[in-house]
């Protein structure tokens, strides 16, 4: 089983449904904690929504457990922590939501043909790339692939 994430930072539409559909994508789980925002061009929430369903048919799924808090992500931007300890707060994040429990029951342990969007061009530097490991912990043999 594979999982695999996209960045929509500096990739066209054609660039990024091209991505989805040559991989077989059935599902997108957006970990962004904010998918409104008028800098998200195409993929914002209703509008990547649709794009998804009509294109690909492939499902839409917000899951902002899976996102980090507004101040973890107002520190990281603003300079006041670096690349590590955002990634230490994140995955402290995620244990004290309980993330094992929402892998099981609400995804049945299952993410084969699902991706987790975020906007970062890069995965290196990107709490998707986390959360794809993250999930790896619990699912040994998923393979992660960064489209």
């Amino acid at each position: 089983m594979r999982i695999y994430t996209i960045g929509y930072t500096k990739k066209s539409a054609q660039e990024f449904f091209e991505a989805l559909r040559c991989n077989n994508i059935e599902v997108v789980i957006d970990v962004r904690l904010n998918n409104t925002s008028q800098l998200a061009g195409f993929t914002k929430k209703e509008d990547l929504q649709y794009f998804l369903k009509m294109i690909l048919n492939a499902k839409y799924i917000h899951e902002k457990e899976f996102a980090p808090t507004k101040e973890l992500l107002d520190n990281y931007r603003k300079g006041n922590i670096n690349w590590n300890d955002y990634e230490k707060e994140f995955l402290s994040i995620l244990n004290e939501r309980n993330i094992s429990s929402l892998l099981e029951v609400k995804y049945k342990m299952n993410f084969d043909k699902t991706c987790l969007l975020c906007s970062e061009e890069n995965p290196d530097l990107c709490h998707r790339r986390l959360v794809a490991e993250y999930i790896k912990r619990f699912i040994p043999d998923i393979e992660i692939v960064h489209l």
